[in-house]
């Protein structure tokens, strides 16, 4: 697993979020995620997203109830200007300044992510457990060898 740790300053994020929490209890948390990423491709969310300040989509993991057994919140959406207006039929998200560890999963989606996140949680990095996300760009693009930036959030 490669990882390198990295400062980001914080950014707003506009796009959608699952109506509820999810949980990783009995694979709930894929099927969610899933189907917000569905909503999102069929929505054609990227797009209409005003002012973006580039092409990559955010996936978050935020508002955590403990650690990752506990419900969370998910999130997706595209990087904007922080003095944008919120469309109606949209939220947004800050991602604060903080350190983060990046884990790059690679190979076959969806599998690499489900793959990256299972070691990450057997993993000893001291997790924050503030926003988590995972970057989709131009590397993610052919599924059979994508390219994924996970950025876990650090105490």
């Amino acid at each position: 697993m490669k990882t390198t740790k990295k400062f980001l300053k914080g950014f707003k994020l506009t796009g959608i979020s699952l109506p509820g929490k999810t949980s990783n209890e009995n694979c709930q948390s894929g099927i969610d995620c899933g189907n917000l990423w569905q909503e999102f491709e069929k929505g054609d969310y990227q797009n209409k997203i005003p002012n973006k300040l580039s092409d990559e989509i955010f996936a978050v993991y935020y508002d955590y109830e403990g650690d990752h057994t506990q419900p969370f919140s998910y999130f997706i959406g595209c990087k904007t200007s922080p003095e944008i207006k919120v469309p109606e039929g949209f939220e947004s998200l800050v991602i604060e300044d903080g350190n983060y560890e990046i884990i790059t999963a690679e190979g076959k989606m969806p599998d690499c992510i489900s793959n990256a996140w299972k070691r990450i949680w057997q993993s000893d990095i001291p997790r924050s457990y503030r926003k988590d996300f995972e970057v989709y760009d131009e590397k993610s693009r052919d599924w059979n060898n994508a390219e994924v930036n996970i950025y876990v959030s650090l105490r």
